[in-house]
Formats: C-alpha cells, sequence, structure tokens
C-alpha cells in the first residue's frame, strides 16, 4: 500500500507540472517597431530575429510589425511617440534620446571607445543595467542596445589626408550639441539636420559632406552623391531598443520575460550582422566609385587632440556622474 501510494504521489506531481496552470501564459499581441534605418541596413536584421524568437516563443501569439526608413517619423520624433504609446516599440539613435536621458549622451563623446571588446562589455554590463534603471521615469523600457556602429566622415570635395583639411567644408551632423562642438573644432561647419533630409542636402550641395558607420552611408545610397570616404572612427553610435511603458506594464510576466530574452537574442544577431556589414559596405562603396583613405596616424593623434576639449564642454548637458560611471567601467574593462 506504502509503494502504491508513493507511486500516486509521484504521478499527481508529474501532473501538476504539466498543467496548463503551470505553462507560460501569452496573449496575442503585435507590436509595431520604427526604426529609422533602410529595411536592408542590419538594424533589421535584429528585428527579424527579436520578432523569429518571440513568435517562436510564444506558440505563434506574439510578434513584430517592423517600420524602417523613418516611416513613423525620424528617430526624435518616433521615440516621442513611443513615450505617449502611439507606437509600442523603437530602436533609436542614443543622441535622439540625449535630450530625454542625458546618461545616453556620454554616447556622444568622441573616440570613447577602442574597439568592439569595449563596446560590447558596456552594453550588456553594469553600465546598461544603470541606464535601464532610468528609463521607467521617462516612460520607457530598455530592452536592449543593439549598434548603428562606428562613424565615418564623407564628403564630396576632396579626399582627407589630414585634419586641415575639414576647414571649410559645410558638414551635416545630427542635431546635437555634442557633435556640433566636435566638428567645429576640426575647423568645419556643422549643419544640423534630419536625417530624412540629408541625402537631398548632400545632392544639391546645400552641405559637403556627413558621417555615419559605412552599413548606413551603404543602405542610404550616399555614394551617389559623396565620392570621399575617410575612416575617422571618430564616435560611436549605439541603438537602443525601447518599449512604452504602459504597453510594458500591460503585459504578464511570461511575455516580459519572452521579450527581454528576445531583445538579448536579437542583439547577437543584429551585432554580428553588423560588424560583417562593415567589410561588406567597404567593397560596395568602392565598387560604387567611392575612395576609401584613412588619415595617417600623426593626424589621427591631432584629431583627437582638437576635440578632447568636447570631453569639458559637454559636462554639464550629459552629467558628471552619467560620465564618471561610464569611465569607471571602461576602466574595469582595460585593466
Amino acid at each position: 500500500m506504502k509503494l502504491s501510494k508513493a507511486f500516486a504521489t509521484l504521478a499527481l506531481c508529474a501532473t501538476a507540472l504539466t498543467s496548463p496552470a503551470m505553462a507560460a501564459e501569452y496573449g496575442k499581441h503585435t507590436f509595431k517597431v520604427s526604426s529609422g534605418a533602410a529595411k536592408d541596413h542590419p538594424i533589421a536584421t535584429g528585428i527579424a530575429a527579436m520578432s523569429t524568437c518571440m513568435e517562436e516563443g510564444s506558440g505563434g501569439k506574439m510578434k513584430l510589425r517592423g517600420f524602417y526608413s523613418g516611416q513613423l517619423g525620424d528617430d526624435a520624433d518616433a521615440t516621442q511617440s513611443t513615450r505617449s504609446g502611439s507606437i509600442e516599440m523603437v530602436v533609436t539613435g542614443s543622441a535622439a534620446i540625449a535630450g530625454i536621458e542625458p546618461a545616453l549622451g556620454v554616447f556622444s563623446l568622441p573616440f570613447m571607445f577602442a574597439n568592439d571588446a569595449e563596446v560590447d562589455a558596456i552594453m550588456t554590463g553594469p553600465f546598461f543595467d544603470y541606464l535601464a534603471e532610468k528609463m521607467p521615469q521617462h516612460d520607457l523600457i530598455l530592452l536592449s542596445i543593439w549598434e548603428n556602429g562606428f562613424r565615418n566622415a564623407t564628403n564630396s570635395k576632396h579626399p582627407i589626408q589630414a585634419v586641415s583639411d575639414f576647414e571649410g567644408l559645410n558638414f551635416r551632423v545630427m542635431q546635437n550639441p555634442i557633435f556640433l562642438d566636435t566638428f567645429r573644432r576640426l575647423g568645419a561647419n556643422p549643419v544640423p539636420m534630419a536625417f530624412g533630409e540629408v541625402f537631398t542636402a548632400l545632392e544639391t550641395g546645400a552641405v559637403d559632406g556627413q558621417e555615419n558607420p559605412l552599413p548606413l552611408i551603404e543602405a542610404t545610397k550616399f555614394y551617389e552623391v559623396q565620392r570621399y570616404l575617410t575612416l575617422t572612427r571618430h564616435a560611436y553610435s549605439p541603438n537602443p531598443a525601447l518599449m512604452n511603458k504602459t504597453v510594458w506594464d500591460g503585459l504578464n510576466g511570461d511575455e516580459q520575460a519572452l521579450i527581454m530574452s528576445c531583445a538579448a537574442t536579437a542583439r547577437d544577431a543584429q551585432i554580428a550582422r553588423s560588424r560583417a556589414a562593415v567589410g561588406e559596405s567597404a567593397e560596395k562603396l568602392t565598387s560604387e566609385g567611392m575612395e576609401i583613405s584613412e588619415l595617417p596616424v600623426a593626424e589621427m593623434d591631432k584629431l583627437r587632440e582638437l576635440v578632447a576639449p568636447v570631453y569639458e564642454t559637454s559636462m554639464e548637458s550629459v552629467g558628471k556622474d552619467n560620465f564618471d560611471r561610464l569611465m569607471e567601467e571602461l576602466g574595469k574593462i582595460r585593466n
């Protein structure tokens, strides 16, 4: 009798563990997600990977619907729409939300990261957690940080072989005080402009050049209106993936856990595609007639020296506590 009772108890436990009440629960959700990047940009790889992960994990109940090339507004507008809830999710440039949360402004500082390893450690480590804690007060949830990549300069006038070659060039930059200050110190004339206006401005000669990562330069076909590309890697642009807080709060724990897990999985796919695309884009841009060059080491040192004061002038806007926290984490990584 005792043995039979034991088997019965085990059978009851097994039934309980496999009952619907113990299984993860997912409702039907299709979330709109906005990106300023084109559909063939690595950001789209991340969105597709996240959507696939969510569909598979929820039995087809949860998915994303991507909108690209600023269909739902540029980065700044789409971020505000996500805050208000008219869009559920956005993958945006960190510079676009620096005015909302100053801690994101530290990524706009020139030459902050030396390599991809430093980037990955910061974007997935304690500094990510530090940023994530700040976002709910802005009606946003930070899911993950993907990448646009290291930024490089293009122009239609001449090769940039020395820092002095920046002198007098009209450069489109993001509507961001740090980028304005950076290019002003190089002797260029920085022109703040929304991304959607850049191609036409380059085509008409309203500006001579712009700066962006190689995959974005290719995806937006800037090679049609720019001839010279200089691999300056003067700044790194991360792309935070953000969700509206009210939408997030309306999800159950299983749904939230799946979204977080899939955002991290998608980051891996997006980063891998982004970095592979750099070399591919260089080949494509060259085949389209762009001349790609690098500044000599001495000129790069001079460039860094010229823009170094940007750190001091930007400290009030980015917040010294935020800057110190990032530098502390970078110090640990470098040691």
